[in-house]
């Protein structure tokens, strides 16, 4: 679920402050500012130099994770500082499974020719422009793009290479994110309200924690199902009415309507 931390070569490895954080990938000051809210422990004192181990790096690349996804540093210090002490780590595994959206870095690397091609157009400036705008697409250099939502713009490409304008697709866009986030926070709000939140009001016991994972889990894919499959309901209902539209005014046109428009 998370990306392959880099681990020490043994558990009892120890660090200085500097080596702890050139293994953790942040400042000596996010350390120090880490820890003077709790985040992580102290560190074993020997004179005046603190020794930190595995488990301080541990914690500190799993907060920078979890800030990197997008978690607010007051959340996460919610998950540590205010939970009991035996679940911190429960908790932001917890936070973790709730933003886990699948692959880690799903983006895949693409010549602008190539996206060129797939929405049969001459020149991809504008369209890569607009997807660059919309976060879905960067410039690595002049010949290479990164494509950051491939089972966005793929499908897109597609259906501009279908016959659809490049805005039509790209201004879909914005439109069915603010629909899906709204439809998205509400699931989550409501697995929290009524799965995750009992569990922490009775104190997050160790025991229960197998059957909050799995629960939270399996739900999270089977909302995605269950969101699919009404949008392809909506979708067909949607299409009939249109082509009942079309056939109607068809035939209301007439043989002299048809002659005129030819």
């Amino acid at each position: 679920m998370l990306s392959p931390m880099r681990e020490p070569t043994s558990d009892a490895e120890e660090f200085t402050v500097d080596e702890l954080a050139s293994r953790a990938n942040m400042t000596v000051r996010n350390v120090r500012a880490y820890a003077s809210r709790g985040l992580i422990d102290p560190p074993r004192l020997e004179g005046r130099t603190g020794y930190y181990n595995l488990s301080h790096l541990q914690r500190l690349q799993l907060i920078r994770q979890l800030l990197d996804r997008g978690f607010t540093l007051a959340a996460v210090e919610d998950a540590i500082v205010k939970s009991p002490t035996t679940a911190p780590g429960h908790a932001l595994e917890l936070m973790t499974l709730l933003g886990h959206t699948g692959d880690d870095d799903p983006s895949v690397l693409m010549s602008p020719d190539d996206l060129a091609a797939l929405a049969n157009v001459q020149h991809a400036d504008p369209l890569i422009d607009a997807l660059a705008e919309l976060g879905l697409v960067e410039r690595v250099d002049e010949t290479t793009l990164r494509i950051l939502d491939p089972q966005v713009v793929r499908p897109g490409a597609a259906a501009v290479a279908l016959g659809l304008a490049p805005e039509t697709v790209i201004n879909a866009v914005p439109i069915l994110r603010e629909h899906l986030r709204a439809i998205a926070d509400h699931l989550v709000k409501q697995v929290s309200d009524e799965i995750v939140q009992p569990f922490v009001d009775q104190g997050l016991p160790e025991h229960d924690w197998p059957r909050v994972f799995g629960a939270v889990e399996e739900l999270l894919p089977i909302a995605s199902q269950v969101i699919l499959a009404l949008f392809r309901s909506e979708l067909q209902e949607s299409i009939e009415i249109e082509v009942g539209d079309k056939l109607q005014q068809m035939g209301e046109s007439g043989p002299e309507g048809t002659a005129s428009a030819s």
